[in-house]
């Protein structure tokens, strides 16, 4: 059996930044007019089961917009979640527009050199 150092037991696990609080949880909510939202944290332990309420939005054509302006934060993972609607859009023959994208977001999308994709410019 393998001994754990001091200092590793004293900190107990660590916690990677991006992990959302047990409390908080990302939300899609469908608004009519082929209009949806999403809101809070847009982070890996959040983003899966939005994978599957927004791609199945958007295959049935009630999101062709999503507003992002209630994201509270966001990663890596979140840039992939709307690479991945916008293939199922693609995919599905649906338009798709991302409108509020924060600034985090955005920044991220710049760096891996994805911004127009998102933007939709």
């Amino acid at each position: 059996m393998r001994r754990r150092s001091r200092t590793a037991r004293r900190r107990g696990p660590r916690k990677r930044v991006s992990d959302p609080d047990p409390r908080e949880a990302a939300t899609f909510e469908a608004l009519g007019n082929e209009r949806s939202r999403v809101s809070g944290p847009l982070v890996f332990g959040t983003v899966g089961p939005l994978l599957r309420t927004g791609s199945e939005a958007i295959a049935h054509g009630t999101a062709e917009v999503i507003d992002l302006t209630g994201v509270t934060r966001s990663d890596s993972s979140a840039l992939a979640l709307l690479i991945e609607w916008l293939s199922v859009a693609r995919a599905a023959g649906k338009p798709l527009r991302f409108e509020g994208i924060p600034a985090q977001l955005r920044h991220l999308a710049q760096l891996s050199e994805v911004e127009t994709l998102i933007s939709g410019s």
